[in-house]
């Protein structure tokens, strides 16, 4: 619309055109300058700018929005041209304005003076919260970190409403609804007081949660791996039963990685909506693709001398046909919280630099063959030990303690 304003205004300006300009040409830029009607052909023209002005900026400093147009003086431009609609474009795109527009001041011989024409967005005054409780609004403050005297654009109306409604939705309230209203400030010129009256609704309920396609595994152990996403019933008195957002994205997680777990590894869920069935109820569906169950077959390894493959075989602790689960077979080469694993194997007999791939070679049918590649790197030894921060202690005492010593 702000495109077919500039365009009519032309259209008009070359049209009807202006009348004669003032006598002396004026170079360089100025704040503001009292267009005079000036005559213009309707073909295409180039000119050189002699004099940049600024009308209509209270708070904004003029050689800054001069600079933001892209425009000098000294520039050659053509009217009508594409080089003053970029200009415009470049003052809108900062989203402090409210209207922008440009104009010829007058025209002395190749030399043309342009004038643009602003109309600043308000500032910030102050703001409030309507429907909430004290408590809610101080963190709210906190969150949309809303100051005095900020320029009050789209962009800063929304955020700060999308936040509101957030904040919201994480405490339940699906239904939320946030009206941003402005009002001028009675005191402060250019300013408004922004008031955002939240209308919360009731706190939603899970009524039901609804699985398909599960073959393998029953609904009731797929709704027990989901933590934050709970059923209401009477019965379950200390059981939250809210949606959230969050804790269903993270309770769809945890359902994948039950799958992987149990060797699903292709497991995937397809579809999941939740949808209203009454004011304060939702019911949540998920279809799982669980795909084919996998186990592991053979665990062959590869650049191990210090260990050979059935101490190894040993520590990792994987039988044949056990169902396959990337999560255990990383614990048991990395990370086994209940005892032994692969690096700690290699780590606690001074191979700091020991790593290991565990890669699948091949897939057949259910089966899948695993070939563990090792680089056992070199043996590290303690070149010296020191001790510091004892002040009543010698260093040979403290170090005949320890078990710790050089070689």
């Amino acid at each position: 619309m702000k495109e077919l304003k500039h365009a009519f205004a032309w259209l008009i300006l070359l049209v009807s055109g202006l009348v004669s300009a003032p006598a002396q040409a004026q170079l360089g830029v100025g704040r503001q300058q009292t267009a005079a009607p000036v005559t213009m052909s309707a073909e295409p023209k180039q000119y050189e700018i002699g004099g940049l002005t600024v009308s209509g900026a209270q708070y904004l400093d003029v050689n800054t929005v001069l600079s933001l147009t892209g425009l000098k003086v000294g520039d050659k431009i053509t009217i009508p041209g594409e080089e003053l609609g970029r200009a415009l474009h470049k003052l809108w795109d900062q989203g402090l304005l409210g209207d922008a527009d440009v104009a010829v001041t007058k025209i002395e011989g190749t030399y043309i003076f342009l004038n643009f024409e602003l109309k600043e967005r308000p500032r910030l005054s102050k703001f409030a919260f309507k429907g909430i409780k004290k408590g809610q609004a101080d963190d709210l403050r906190k969150k949309i970190k809303l100051i005095r005297g900020k320029v009050v654009t789209d962009a800063l109306i929304s955020n700060s409403r999308t936040t509101i409604r957030k904040y919201f939705l994480e405490k339940g309230y699906m239904n939320a609804r946030v009206n941003v209203v402005p009002r001028p400030d009675s005191v402060l010129p250019n300013s408004v007081v922004l008031t955002f009256q939240v209308q919360k609704g009731e706190k939603v309920r899970i009524a039901a949660i609804d699985f398909e396609g599960n073959e393998a595994v029953s609904d009731a152990k797929l709704r027990k791996k989901m933590k934050k996403t709970k059923e209401k019933h009477w019965y379950k008195i200390f059981t939250t039963s809210k949606f959230l957002k969050s804790g269903f994205e993270d309770d769809k997680r945890a359902l994948m990685d039950y799958y992987q777990s149990e060797g699903f590894r292709d497991a995937a869920i397809t579809y999941d909506t939740v949808f209203s069935t009454a004011a304060d109820r939702v019911t949540v569906k998920l279809r799982v693709d669980e795909g084919r169950k996998y186990y592991f077959r053979n665990v062959t390894w590869a650049g191990n001398y210090l260990y050979d493959d059935k101490y190894l075989s040993a520590v990792l602790g994987i039988r044949r046909g056990e169902a396959y689960s990337k999560e255990k077979l990383d614990k048991r080469v990395s990370y086994n919280p209940s005892g032994l694993d692969i690096t700690s194997l290699y780590m606690n007999d001074g191979y700091l630099a020991f790593n290991i791939d565990p890669t699948e070679v091949l897939v057949e049918g259910d089966s899948i063959d695993i070939e563990m590649r090792l680089n056992e790197g070199s043996q590290f030894r303690i070149r010296e030990v020191n001790v510091a921060g004892n002040t009543k202690t010698s260093d040979h005492v403290v170090l005949r303690e320890l078990y710790t010593i050089p070689g």
